[in-house]
């Protein structure tokens, strides 16, 4: 059974998860206002995965008996400088993110929830890999530096990122 202690923080958790879809789609459409219609689309695909993230974190709540509470969305930034500076906010970002999933397994561990540790096992995953996109994209963007034809090309490699739904969600349609 979960705790109300958990419980309450994966309700703030799903808020989290939501701010942060609502905070990419406020990137792509700031990318997309700089001509650069690839990279807003790869943004598109991070709004999906966060809105999909809290949907998982919605069914775990149901499938535990408990209410899920929805708090409403705080404003997001609409501007960034740059696509790099963008990129470089998308880490800063998900490094938050880590340490909330990181205190979400502090508490399932501190109540010895096993099924809260195995269900956020997947997000611990996650985290790792979207810190590691981020760093690449970030990379990626340093090297090319004003170079106007590797922007162009970095935009036409991530319009065809496509949106994958997360196994969680795949297994419970």
């Amino acid at each position: 059974m979960i705790s109300k202690k958990l419980a309450k923080a994966i309700n703030e958790q799903i808020n989290a998860e939501l701010w942060s879809g609502y905070l990419y789609l406020s990137m792509s459409q700031d990318i997309f206002a700089k001509g650069f219609k690839g990279i807003a689309h790869w943004f598109k695909v991070q709004f999906l995965e966060e809105q999909a993230h809290a949907a998982i974190m919605i069914n775990y709540l149901h499938s535990q008996g408990e209410r899920v509470i929805l708090a409403p969305i705080a404003k997001v930034q609409t501007e960034w400088k740059s696509v790099l500076a963008a990129f470089e906010d998308t880490l800063k970002h998900e490094q938050k993110v880590t340490a909330l999933i990181n205190n979400l397994c502090d508490i399932a561990d501190d109540d010895k929830d096993r099924a809260a540790q195995n269900f956020l096992a997947w997000f611990v995953d996650e985290q790792v890999e979207e810190e590691e996109n981020a760093r690449d994209l970030i990379a990626q963007c340093k090297m090319i530096g004003d170079n106007m034809n590797g922007m162009l090309m970095l935009d036409k490699e991530l319009a065809v990122r496509q949106y994958v739904t997360p196994s969680p969600l795949a297994s419970a349609e």
